[in-house]
């Protein structure tokens, strides 16, 4: 047992790590090339969807058919639409204004908002603890924002907003596939919200984009590879693991490491910086989102 515990934790490090990597290579593609939040979705989904398909087809289903309602799959089709595809577009939008560092601090409230979701449409309580928590994380996200819209303007609060929004759709994810996972499975409920994202993104970019996919820089196609492998397909799954051997508690402290590890990969390749009093509002938020976290 214990030996399963070491590696899943070192399986939830490197998920972990590899997902927070996704916002420094966006800003980087961004540097590279004049290309937009959609375009750029839509390379990540292209790269990432064949081994989706495959693993789908692999992987079948935790039950039976006669177990899996229809309207279940009605369901999934929301929810991959919700978290994958809004929750992705409203990211890659965010960080058009916003830091990558930035980013996954607001992004890491999410266990918030479900606690919030959770009270307001489905009658769970809150306990005095989780709401004091939800209150210190928020006071440091406006510690660390407010530094920033000194410094950089309205940008940084639309870019926020936006963020916030991709928090708030996931969290919407993460609630209503609670009662759909025991019925997939892990790992074919992910393969088969994805497919439904991919295809989403497919359709946004036929509708309204008109940039040439095939107009780009070789340094953006191969970013966006990178993104598709390391911080999407690699992660998605190393996670599930993990949390299915640790339970969402334990992953939720090694999950602290997220924002810090954004912040020291952003450091690395993007050259940015945070204040003391961001970083000071950094460690506010992942106090606060820790005790939630732990608390449920």
């Amino acid at each position: 047992m214990k030996s399963k515990n070491s590696i899943a934790i070192i399986l939830a490090i490197f998920g972990v790590v590899l997902f927070s990597a996704k916002a420094v290579i966006v800003k980087l593609a961004y540097e590279y090339d004049d290309i937009d939040a959609v375009s750029l979705l839509l390379l990540r989904m292209t790269f990432a969807l064949p081994f989706y398909l495959i693993i789908a087809f692999i992987k079948k289903p935790s039950h039976p058919e006669s177990i899996i309602d229809k309207k279940d799959y009605l369901w999934l089709v929301l929810f991959g639409i919700l978290g994958y595809y809004l929750a992705s577009y409203f990211d890659f939008l965010g960080l058009e204004f916003i830091k990558a560092s930035l980013e996954r601090i607001i992004l890491f409230i999410c266990p918030t908002l479900v606690l919030i979701i959770s009270k307001v449409f489905l009658k769970k309580k809150i306990t005095k603890i989780q709401i004091a928590a939800i209150l210190i994380s928020y006071i440091g996200i406006i510690i660390t924002f407010w530094n920033e819209i000194s410094m950089t303007g309205e940008h940084a609060l639309l870019g926020g907003v936006l963020i916030f929004f991709s928090a708030l759709t996931y969290a919407s994810y993460l609630i209503g596939s609670g009662w759909l996972i025991p019925k997939f499975g892990a790992t074919t409920f992910t393969s088969y919200a994805m497919i439904i994202s991919c295809i989403a993104v497919f359709i946004h970019y036929s509708l309204i984009e008109h940039q040439d996919i095939f107009s780009f820089s070789n340094e953006v196609y191969g970013l966006s590879l990178a993104m598709a492998l390391l911080s999407t397909v690699i992660p998605s799954y190393l996670v599930s693991a993990a949390i299915k051997q640790l339970g969402a508690s334990n992953f939720s402290i090694i999950g602290s490491l997220g924002p810090i590890s954004t912040i020291i990969l952003a450091n690395i390749f993007l050259d940015e910086r945070l204040t003391l009093l961001q970083l000071g509002g950094t460690v506010i938020v992942i106090i606060g989102v820790l005790i939630v976290s732990l608390k449920k």
